[in-house]
Formats: structure tokens, C-alpha cells, sequence
């Protein structure tokens, strides 16, 4: 059993080393880039990847051309702020020792915010499928969320991937702001309802279900500021789609 792992990439010179060196157990790496202007590129060949340029499609897009470029079927996915615990590189190894059982694996994934690992809020284990056949597997969504579907039977594995996100509010901002962009061009485009209490209970409804029911005050000061971040995101999602929305 040989893997390749996949990374898309556009300006990731501050984390795309972290990643690609913790992928040892993979038989060879991919980083597509869709036009980085920093040293993305540079790193990448240095650490011994193999680099594609190719200009943004769209995340799932992305990443099934990435998946095409790889020489092995096994496909490693992951994002270039992401990094495979000692664990899950063993598990994975493991795998390639004794053979799959599933056509694709997911993994519990383990978030760093503003430097705490983040146990609660609804952000843990957050399962990924992320180790999948590419003959069986491929990447669906055409905004946001995109996730892997698979025709086959699918294991799980125990040890987390690790995410590396924000180190500060300002940079969730910039994040929050390109996501809800294209969360509400997703609302537009499907027609759905973008009524105006929406706006006003939804938020609402998000803060108390991830401070609360999730647990959020377990992970202090960051826990209520993912809670308010998440209740502004769903806020801001739907109030973009009002303002895009034609003759309104």
C-alpha cells in the first residue's frame, strides 16, 4: 500500500512546513498551488514535494484535481494548517504495514485556537475523512464545507489530526469574512429563505447551543469567543445574502 498525500495551498509559507513534515509515513507528496505570492513554492520543493500550479476551481474541485495528480490510489488529504499527530502517523502506518480493511478512514481532529487546544464548543473530535481510495472516494461542495463521499466502507481511526487556526481574532475575522462570502452566495444561488428573523434568532440560537449545550465555557475566554464568532458568522452569512440578492 502506497499514499500520496495531497495539500492545496495559496500563501501558506507559514505553515506548510509544519505539515509536509509530519506526512514521513506518505510515499509522496503533492502541494497544488493556485497562485501563492509568498515562498509556498519554495518550501514545498525544498521539503521534497512535488508541486503543481493550477488556478483556483473551488475547494472540492481543488482537491479532486489534486487527488488526479497523485501516482498512488491512496490519497491523503489534508490542509496546509493542518499536521498528523505521532499517533496518527502510527495508526497510519500500521495501515500500510497490514493492509487496509476499509476503502477510506476518518480522523478525529483537534483544533489549536488562539493557543489553546480546543476540547469542547462543538469543535471536538470533529471526524474528517481525510485517508481514502480515490477510485472509491471524491470531494463534493461548491462553496463551503466541502466533504469526502464514498462508495465503500469506511473505518475509523483514534488518533487526532491536528489544526493549527487562528492565532488571533483579527485573522478570524479575514477567515470569517471569506467564508461568509461564500456561504451566502451558496444561500442565494440554492434560493433559500433569507427572512429577516433568521438573522435575529439564529445567531441567538448559535451562541447558547455552542457556549452552552456544547460546553464552550469549558474552554475559557477562546470558548466565548468561538461562541460569539460563530453566532456573528451565521449573522453576517445571512445578511450578505440579503444584500446580494437581485431587486431587493
Amino acid at each position: 500500500m502506497k499514499i500520496s498525500a495531497t495539500i492545496i495551498t495559496l500563501n501558506e509559507e507559514r505553515n506548510l512546513a509544519r505539515a509536509i513534515e509530519s506526512l514521513r509515513c506518505c510515499d509522496e507528496i503533492v502541494v497544488v498551488d493556485s497562485g501563492s505570492s509568498d515562498r509556498t513554492m519554495e518550501i514545498a520543493e525544498k521539503l521534497g514535494a512535488r508541486v503543481v500550479e493550477c488556478p483556483w476551481r473551488g475547494y472540492a474541485a481543488q482537491k479532486n484535481f489534486a487527488s488526479e495528480q497523485a501516482a498512488n490510489d491512496w490519497i491523503l488529504s489534508v490542509d496546509a494548517d493542518e499536521s498528523l499527530s505521532e499517533a496518527l502517523e502510527a495508526e497510519i502506518w500500521h495501515i500500510k504495514k497490514c493492509g487496509p480493511e476499509f476503502d477510506a478512514y476518518t480522523m478525529p481532529r483537534l483544533a489549536q485556537y488562539l493557543g489553546r487546544w480546543i476540547l469542547h464548543s462543538g469543535w471536538y473530535p470533529d471526524r474528517k475523512m481525510r485517508l481514502f481510495d480515490r477510485r472509491k472516494a471524491k470531494w463534493v461542495g461548491d462553496y463551503v464545507h466541502e466533504s469526502v463521499i464514498v462508495e465503500g466502507k469506511i473505518g475509523h481511526l483514534e488518533s487526532n489530526l491536528l489544526h493549527f487556526t487562528c492565532d488571533s481574532l483579527s485573522e478570524h475575522l479575514r477567515t470569517l469574512d471569506r467564508y461568509t462570502t461564500l456561504a451566502a452566495e451558496q444561500i442565494v444561488d440554492q434560493k433559500q429563505d433569507v427572512a429577516l428573523h433568521k438573522m435575529v434568532l439564529n445567531p441567538l440560537w448559535t451562541f447558547f447551543n455552542t457556549y452552552f449545550l456544547k460546553r464552550g465555557f469549558l474552554d475559557g475566554l477562546e470558548g466565548l469567543c468561538i461562541a460569539y464568532m460563530a453566532a456573528f458568522y451565521n449573522f453576517l452569512k445571512y445578511a450578505k445574502a440579503r444584500f446580494m440578492r437581485p431587486g431587493r
